[in-house]
């Protein structure tokens, strides 16, 4: 198995692909050992990797996000449990009943009924023009709300976190959302 790496915008986080698909729907964002142990098992092996404190899973990839030892000190850890993971067979994530759902975003969106329109466009110029780009980096950002013209947006992965990532939010998805969508006045990052 030839899992290769990716680098980021972020300096803290690294894309690994396997070369396998990793997630078939949605994504999984753990920053909690505890809940990812319990979640998935591919999680929990690599937060038992001293220095990781954050996984993502994608369609094909995985980022990790480091606040210990340098890469050239984690990396070959990393793929080591990765590997192994695949080879035994096991799921990426628990079975139903144990933790399954933990990869669903469970953040409530907050709209008014009257933007419904409006959100309807938000949501499909992100699907169609800003997470296919974000997940190239390893991350994805999600819908949250939308009030009095500003967007609300949820990053995960290699995103939260990023020292470029105001500038993603005001310069380029608040300007693309701007441009199509006249009412967006503002975009703002909440947890």
């Amino acid at each position: 198995m030839f899992i290769q790496t990716e680098s980021t915008p972020n300096p803290a986080t690294l894309k690994f692909l396997p070369g396998k698909e990793v997630l078939r729907d949605g994504t999984a964002d753990f920053r909690d050992a505890d809940a990812a142990r319990e979640a998935s098992p591919l999680a929990g092996r690599l937060f038992d990797i001293p220095g990781v404190n954050g996984v993502f899973f994608g369609y094909d990839f995985i980022t990790i996000t480091k606040d210990g030892p340098d890469w050239q000190h984690l990396k070959p850890a990393i793929l080591g449990a990765i590997m192994e993971h695949f080879m035994s067979g096991q799921p990426v994530m628990a079975a139903e009943g144990k933790g399954a759902g933990a990869h669903h975003d469970d953040g409530k969106e907050f709209y008014d009924q009257a933007d419904e329109e409006i959100v309807v466009t938000i949501k499909e110029l992100l699907d169609t023009r800003v997470r296919p780009a974000v997940a190239q980096d390893g991350g994805d950002i999600t819908f949250r709300g939308y009030e009095k013209g500003t967007v609300f947006l949820h990053m995960k992965g290699a995103c939260a976190g990023c020292p470029s990532s105001t500038a993603t939010l005001k310069h380029g998805i608040q300007n693309l959302l701007r441009h199509f969508v006249p009412e967006v006045e503002h975009v703002e990052q909440i947890a």
